[in-house]
């Protein structure tokens, strides 16, 4: 089922409002810095699901013909991109992490780990 592109851009919109809120007490430096990052991991983020939803229904491997004599299977597009976004999702994610500065995660030990709030996001669609 292909989502409208209205709908991922508000399920874009509010992943990024999610990060925000976790990365709100950054020193106004660094929270300008996060801004392009946020906006990059929440679109991967969603764009993870959505890739995770068509992997789950047509499979890992697909088939494929070159010419008259050679075909065969091969990993699926889908998670040849999944493969590469979740990788720069993550060193999105470290870099994010990374701007929240050593002392006030000591302060917070009494709340989550900021990158289980990050990468332990739930599904929300």
């Amino acid at each position: 089922m292909k989502k409208s592109s209205k709908e991922k851009n508000n399920r874009i919109a509010a992943e990024i409002a999610r990060l925000n809120e976790i990365f709100i007490n950054l020193p106004e430096k660094s929270l300008n810095a996060a801004k392009s990052l946020i906006e990059n991991a929440a679109f991967m983020a969603i764009s993870l699901d959505d890739l995770q939803e068509i992997i789950n229904q047509k499979g890992y491997t697909e088939e494929y013909q070159n010419g008259a004599n050679q075909k065969g299977v091969k990993k699926s597009s889908e998670v040849e991109i999944y493969n590469t976004m979740i990788k720069n999702h993550a060193s999105i994610i470290k870099q994010l992490t990374d701007l929240i500065p050593a002392g006030s995660l000591e302060s917070n030990k009494t709340e989550s780990d900021p990158f289980e709030k990050i990468a332990g996001r739930g599904k929300s669609g």
